[in-house]
């Protein structure tokens, strides 16, 4: 947790940052969040631009002591996707929370997407729009085609470049410990990563870093070039980058790894994710083909006959496991989701995806200069 110093310096840089772009209006927020170690500050100033009507911490991410602090303010209630899918129990819910209300949906992963057109049409407020944190939500809402309500998106901000950064950089640090908690290592096993985004490149400088021979696979015919430009090997298919990796980092935010690729992983190699096992890894179809066995705390074999391999965090985004912190770099990143909700607020907007302006980026980027560079 952060000491009662560095909350008031997160404080007061997020109470500048909100006095530069004051909201119009009054609105309400419903906020699903990484529950981390620093978040019940940035909650806090959530609540001082809106009214939080509940707070959705993803199940895979909670920090006990943040979830007893921010249980101790706002509502908490249990996050579950297959609530927001339905759009019959979206519209429920939301009814129970913020009857009536102009409302803004803070999202991390596209929750609302699936119900989105029908809480718009339906809600007895006004969904005023979202903002949406990751690149996997983000494509969730472009993928809805026309919006039925303005949507900002933080996924691609130059804000979010560092948080990026240093979150490929805690993925392999994570990836690493476990590995090292069996008594093994990186060294001396070829690794995979899949998918070359802004997470990907950094897992795969990190691992080059560390003089593992690394072997790049996306889709895009263009990212495998950056790759190729880097030095990494590519490949042309899936099915070659796996089989012969001791290590398979899956970094798309979509579905990298499905029932028939398990079979092509050679025997011994550690299977890690960026992102919940939902969206990245086809686990649950191994059910009756593989035993499962806990052999570490975070560590499960998969074997039968002939063949077994190593899923690490239970196929869930590993650098949580150690706090996935990324030090003040988050601050940015919140800073523009706050921005963003209070240009919502204030300006009414066309349905449509939307960035927040660039002179904000920069008047938010010199703030936190102020503030954090150099800070002890």
């Amino acid at each position: 947790m952060l000491e009662a110093f560095e909350k008031s310096r997160v404080d007061s840089f997020f109470r500048r940052v909100s006095e530069r772009v004051e909201p119009a209006g009054t609105v309400s927020t419903m906020v699903i969040t990484h529950l981390l170690a620093e978040r019940p500050v940035f909650l806090n100033a959530i609540s001082r631009v809106s009214r939080v009507v509940s707070v959705l911490p993803k199940p895979k991410s909670i920090h006990d002591a943040a979830l007893r602090e921010v249980a101790e303010t706002f509502h908490v209630d249990r996050l579950d996707r297959a609530r927001f899918s339905d759009p019959v129990k979206a519209l429920t819910y939301l009814e129970s929370r913020a009857p009536g209300d102009r409302i803004v949906l803070l999202d991390v992963g596209g929750y609302f997407a699936g119900s989105l057109e029908f809480l718009c049409d339906r809600f007895s407020g006004q969904i005023v729009g979202v903002v949406e944190d990751t690149e996997n939500g983000h494509q969730r809402y472009v993928s809805l085609g026309k919006s039925p309500c303005p949507i900002y998106s933080v996924a691609r901000s130059p804000l979010k470049e560092p948080e990026d950064f240093l979150v490929g950089q805690s993925v392999t640090f994570s990836t690493e410990a476990l590995i090292r908690a069996r008594g093994d290592i990186l060294q001396g096993r070829p690794a995979a990563v899949i998918g070359y985004g802004k997470l990907g490149r950094s897992i795969a400088s990190a691992l080059h870093a560390k003089h593992v021979e690394v072997t790049v696979y996306d889709s895009s015919h263009v990212r495998r070039a950056q790759a190729m430009s880097q030095g990494y090997r590519t490949s042309e298919t899936l099915a070659e980058s796996i089989c012969g990796a001791g290590a398979i980092v899956c970094a798309t935010g979509n579905l990298s790894l499905r029932s028939e690729d398990f079979a092509r992983i050679r025997n011994g190699a550690y299977v890690a994710s960026v992102t919940s096992s939902d969206d990245e890894l086809e686990l649950d179809a191994l059910q009756g083909q593989y035993e499962r066995t806990q052999i570490e705390p975070h560590i499960t074999r998969y074997s039968r006959t002939g063949h077994y391999f190593y899923v690490l965090a239970d196929g869930n985004a590993v650098n949580f496991i150690h706090g996935a912190a990324v030090g003040p770099f988050i601050f940015l990143v919140q800073a523009e989701i706050l921005a963003a909700l209070s240009i919502l607020s204030g300006k009414d907007h066309e349905p449509g995806i939307y960035e927040v302006p660039d002179e904000v980026r920069q008047a938010i980027a010199a703030t936190w200069l102020n503030y954090f560079n150099g800070a002890s």
